[in-house]
């Protein structure tokens, strides 16, 4: 595992280190048995290089796999064909002493691209698909599917006129040759057809960083693409109630029509939620993600507050973190063991060391501690949840941006068309209160984010505490 097992060595069966084919098939049907989806990471754009395909690609120039991946002859220098960069760091080209051509990776050297303009691997990986599924998954994650497919003519990326030290070196040029390449969108929907054709719902979702126009494009003509391309804008959004409430109208906006929206605050790449914006906005970002319109995505451990965990140099396991030291781009703060109990592994493990360090505060910051707390994150998540399976205009209701009249705040409301209900979500994402005005009598509050009670009914005017979040339930034709 170079990168946490996302250098794929066998699509088809189990890593002996976490059981085996017959364990994942008990795993789905005690989910199914639980009302639970199975939902497999997908990793289309690149294999290990201990793949038994890219160790015969990999034989000789003439061999049969040869073109199931990106080779190219040294440019006249003998260096890289071209600029391309990894993701990782270093240059995207890796060269195989044995048959003098250089095997293109667009993250390490250790994960050859496929080369998905070849038939041949279009239908291997789609083969891969329909293995799982016949197992019984609900659908897939589809890691970096905007890397899938190049530019043909392997031109040089242009060099980006923002990259400044101290950034990432793979930002020094504009991947406009390596990434979102128009023919990435054929294959989208080749995976939707393979989904499509097993019964019930099967679904797909794309894991593309992307401006928002580009990102519409993976629902597909018609929305014959995936159901949810991951929505990231908010993690790299400004945490203001002007930008956000900017970027939700932007994104509602672009929408094709019938698709599905989505967001997502917090993933495994990511500076956790209570790291970057404190524990108690943390709980305002909970109500932001659980009320705005689309599917919510929860990254685990966020349910509970988790923080980052500092890595000793001696612990890091993070590839990107080795090959590019010092700049904060390493993902292992983030990916420490889920705290599921105050006992030894805090309830992870039985190991006397995990693979990474627990979090400091593991032992305080847990779930069993939090189920037992009625005003804890988990309770607030809990609520959240339990308040958008009732509440139709949460579930599925129209998104409708308000002004909020008052500095800091960002308020909307969701409306169920069919009964004409109307709840009204105000966030406060500053650190003094706020008071707002010019409620119609009769607005109650259903729910705060300080889990205590707010019961009654509003006289017009409704204060917001410092980094308080509500929903109003607002009175019949307000």
């Amino acid at each position: 595992m170079a990168d946490f097992g996302y250098d794929v060595a066998d699509y088809i069966d189990i890593d002996p280190v976490f059981g085996t084919l017959a364990d994942f098939d008990r795993l789905v049907t005690a989910a199914h048995a639980r009302g639970l989806r199975v939902i497999l990471d997908y990793v289309p754009n690149h294999s290990s290089d201990r793949h038994p395909w890219f160790l015969e690609s990999r034989a000789s120039r003439d061999n049969a796999k040869r073109d199931w991946y990106i080779w190219c002859d040294p440019a006249p220098d003998g260096g890289p064909p071209n600029n391309w960069l990894s993701e990782f760091g270093g240059p995207a080209w890796n060269l195989d002493e044995a048959t003098g051509q250089y095997w293109y990776h667009a993250y390490l050297p250790e994960q050859p691209d496929l080369n998905w303009r070849n038939p041949q691997v279009q239908d291997a990986m789609l083969e891969v698909l329909r293995f799982w599924l016949d197992r019984g998954v609900d659908g897939f994650r589809v890691d970096a599917i905007h890397h899938l497919i190049e530019d043909e003519r392997l031109r040089d990326n242009p060099p980006d006129p923002d990259w400044k030290p101290g950034m990432s070196p793979a930002r020094r040029v504009i991947r406009t040759h390596t990434m979102d390449q128009p023919e990435v969108q054929e294959m989208v929907a080749a995976m939707r057809r393979v989904a499509d054709a097993y019964p019930g719902k099967r679904l797909l979702i794309g894991e593309a960083y992307l401006p928002i126009d580009r990102l519409m494009a993976y629902y597909g003509a018609g929305l014959s693409g995936f159901q949810l391309p991951f929505n990231f804008h908010l993690l790299s959004t400004r945490w203001d109630a002007a930008a956000i409430a900017t970027l939700v109208d932007r994104y509602e906006a672009a929408l094709p029509t019938g698709a599905w929206p989505n967001w997502v605050l917090g993933n495994h790449d990511r500076s956790r939620l209570a790291s970057r914006l404190g524990p108690a906005q943390a709980r305002v970002a909970a109500m932001l993600l659980m009320t705005l319109r689309g599917t919510p995505t929860i990254y685990q451990g966020e349910e509970i507050g988790m923080t980052d965990v500092p890595i000793p140099p001696e612990r890091v396991q993070d590839p990107w973190e080795r090959r590019v030291p010092g700049l904060g781009l390493g993902r292992d703060p983030v990916r420490t063991p889920m705290q599921w109990e105050a006992g030894i592994g805090a309830g992870f493990t039985t190991a006397v060391e995990p693979w990474l360090p627990l979090a400091r505060n593991w032992s305080s910051v847990n779930v069993a501690a939090q189920e037992r707390d009625a005003s804890s994150m988990l309770s607030l998540y809990r609520a959240l949840l339990a308040l958008r399976r009732a509440e139709p205009a949460l579930s599925v209701g129209a998104y409708v941006s308000v002004v909020a009249g008052a500095p800091d705040v960002l308020a909307y409301d969701r409306w169920d068309e069919a009964t004409g209900r109307r709840l009204r979500i105000a966030l406060n994402l500053g650190d003094a209160p706020q008071m707002l005005s010019g409620f119609a009598p009769g607005a109650k509050v259903l729910l705060s984010n300080y889990l205590d009670d707010r019961s009654g009914s509003t006289q017009g005017t409704v204060p917001l505490r410092p980094a308080e979040g509500i929903v109003l339930e607002m009175p019949t034709g307000a």
